[in-house]
């Protein structure tokens, strides 16, 4: 077989598998020249989620005619000054296009409308089908460029068919558009889907305001500020509390000299970082910005731009950690949550609980001026007794019958301990808990159904859109699970009713945290996988909480369901939920052995 030289067009295509692999990633193509050439706001519309059409428009510095037919020409750019030619020292550019590849590639498998107007000259247009140039000619429009792109992969059926949904399609042109827009705050960004405004920035904002208004609300009031310096490489940006995370890793928002990266070498950072601080299925909800100097850092690694390769990788690494670690520190005791005021509304003067009575225990009185907290949310025990273990008033039960043993105590809060005939048993409360919770929602759902307790005032959540269209689809699924939810314009969801098996938790984490279990495993998993992540979220906000004080009732309750519970060994995640410390390990410690 005789080698052969491939004619332009097919060049372009093949070309176009690089750099344009779905509509965000044209989409990126296009909104990085915008801001390369200088545009103060940038306007961009799409179409069902990119798919039929693309429009972006820049008051950037334009082009004229020539220039133009340049820019669609391969390897034809103006961001690689003729001084780094020489050399080939292209890590020295400062855009974030050099490759001179997007147009031509986009073009050789869309629709593309490229009009343009330099300050002080007449705009022109040009009209390329698929590699084909079908028409120029003058143009009447602001300074500036504007540029369609219509039927992306329309002629190339073996590309098309491999698109994602058009709301699929959506949320990675909008994740694309939020990047950027965080990257550069001096410069306003427009967004439109289908007609409609999703989001809007102004230009001239300042990092942190741009970071506040292109993440969660929250995140402003639940961050501490990063500002780190060594050795040249300077890091800012906004850490989100470990308190406050998400279930995916999707909310950090990683950038190098301006540029949004998704590189393993800083997410693997980010998490060392917060390690020991959040749980291995938590992610924490960061937005750092790294400056380095040119020549440290190589861009050319990947033709879509989003990977990078440091010379000095542990020194990068080093200052990532040391940079949030620093910030966390100082941010002390801060938690995300707020003191209720439903619990401080519980500090009353009242007499020692009797809910334990039906136990087979008996509670001590006290003195009416002792002040008891108690928690007002239902557990599984009801009434809710007062937060505090009750003296014993009768004789113990017996361990020899519960393998799990008697409680004993708590132990921080967190802790039960308990004493079996053969040694000394810690059960992580939360841990054990969650297990059990699952395990009901199992059996209720090869039951049929897990019984549902409508709110009385239906709660509105605000979401991203793509979260919201997530969660819409799926609606099905998740009322087998107890919780009704239904669109609610937008960018919010109303939920009607929660799993009873819940009781009155946080509705608003429980259903943010199932949208980004949807975000991660939904495409990949089968249906039965999907609902058994979808009861295992809910079960963790179900579960008793750690700091939560429990009555010996309740304590005891809990070893008993765990004795008869299927997997009660291991949490949800994994982890254990209860250790014991036999009598001759005991002995060892006191060296009675």
């Amino acid at each position: 077989m005789s080698i052969r030289r491939l004619p332009s067009h097919l060049i372009n295509r093949i070309a176009a598998g690089e750099v344009v692999e779905r509509p965000a990633s044209a989409l990126k193509e296009l909104v990085e020249n915008a801001i390369d050439a200088g545009a103060c706001r940038i306007s961009i519309r799409l179409s069902a989620g990119g798919v039929d059409g693309i429009e972006v428009a820049d008051d950037g510095c334009g082009m004229d005619a020539a220039a133009m037919e340049l820019a669609l020409e391969r390897h034809a750019t103006s961001k690689l000054p003729e001084s780094l030619w020489d050399s080939g020292a292209i890590e020295g550019v400062a855009t974030l296009g050099f490759r001179g590849e997007a147009l031509p590639s986009i073009a050789s498998v869309a629709r593309l409308t490229l009009e343009s107007r330099a300050r002080g000259a007449d705009g022109w247009r040009r009209v390329v089908d698929n590699g084909v140039l079908l028409e120029e000619g003058p143009a009447a429009l602001p300074p500036g460029t504007r540029v369609r792109v219509d039927g992306l992969f329309a002629r190339v059926p073996a590309r098309r068919k491999f698109l994602r949904s058009a709301r699929s399609e959506y949320a990675a042109c909008l994740d694309v558009v939020r990047r950027l827009a965080m990257a550069r705050p001096e410069t306003g960004f427009a967004l439109e889907h289908d007609g409609r405004r999703v989001l809007s920035v102004p230009p001239e904002e300042s990092r942190p305001e741009r970071v506040a208004a292109l993440t969660d609300r929250a995140l402003a009031d639940n961050s501490v500020a990063v500002d780190l310096e060594r050795a040249g490489h300077v890091l800012g940006g906004v850490a989100g509390l470990p308190t406050f995370n998400r279930g995916i890793a999707d909310h950090q928002y990683l950038f190098v000299n301006g540029r949004p990266v998704r590189d393993k070498l800083l997410v693997g950072a980010v998490r060392g970082a917060y390690a020991e601080m959040l749980a291995r299925d938590r992610h924490a909800v960061v937005a750092l910005f790294l400056d380095v100097p040119a020549g440290d850092v190589d861009v050319n690694v990947h033709p879509a731009k989003t990977e990078v390769r440091f010379r000095d990788p542990a020194l990068v690494r080093g200052l990532i950690v040391s940079g949030l670690r620093r910030a966390l520190d100082e941010a002390g005791h801060r938690v995300v949550q707020a003191a209720d005021a439903g619990a401080m509304a519980n500090w009353t003067a009242e007499p020692v609980s009797t809910a334990a009575q039906s136990s087979g225990w008996t509670a001590a009185a006290a003195p009416m001026h002792d002040l008891l907290v108690r928690d007002a949310r239902p557990t599984f025990l009801t009434p809710p007794p007062a937060a505090r273990a009750e003296p014993a008033a009768m004789s113990v039960p017996a361990t020899v019958e519960h393998p799990l043993g008697v409680a004993r105590g708590q132990v921080a809060r967190t802790y039960i301990v308990a004493e079996a005939e053969d040694g000394l048993v810690i059960v992580d409360q939360h841990a054990a808990h969650e297990r059990l919770v699952l395990e009901r929602m199992r059996r209720a759902m090869a039951d049929g159904r897990v019984r549902a307790q409508a709110l009385l005032l239906p709660e509105v959540i605000e979401l991203d859109e793509p979260a919201c269209d997530r969660l819409e689809e799926r609606a099905s699924e998740l009322a087998e699970f107890g919780l009704d939810i239904e669109r609610f314009g937008p960018q919010a969801v109303l939920v009607r009713a929660t799993p009873a098996l819940l009781g009155q938790g946080d509705v608003a984490g429980l259903v943010r945290d199932l949208a980004d279990e949807l975000a991660a495993h939904d495409q990949a998993l089968s249906l039965k996988e999907r609902l058994d992540h979808v009861a295992a979220t809910m079960a963790c906000h179900g579960s008793v909480r750690a700091g939560r004080v429990l009555s010996v009732a309740e304590m005891n309750a809990l070893l008993r369901e765990m004795e008869v519970t299927p997997h009660s060994g291991q949490c949800n995640h994994g982890r254990p939920t209860w250790v014991k410390l036999a009598h001759g390990d005991i002995e060892k410690l006191f060296g009675r052995r």
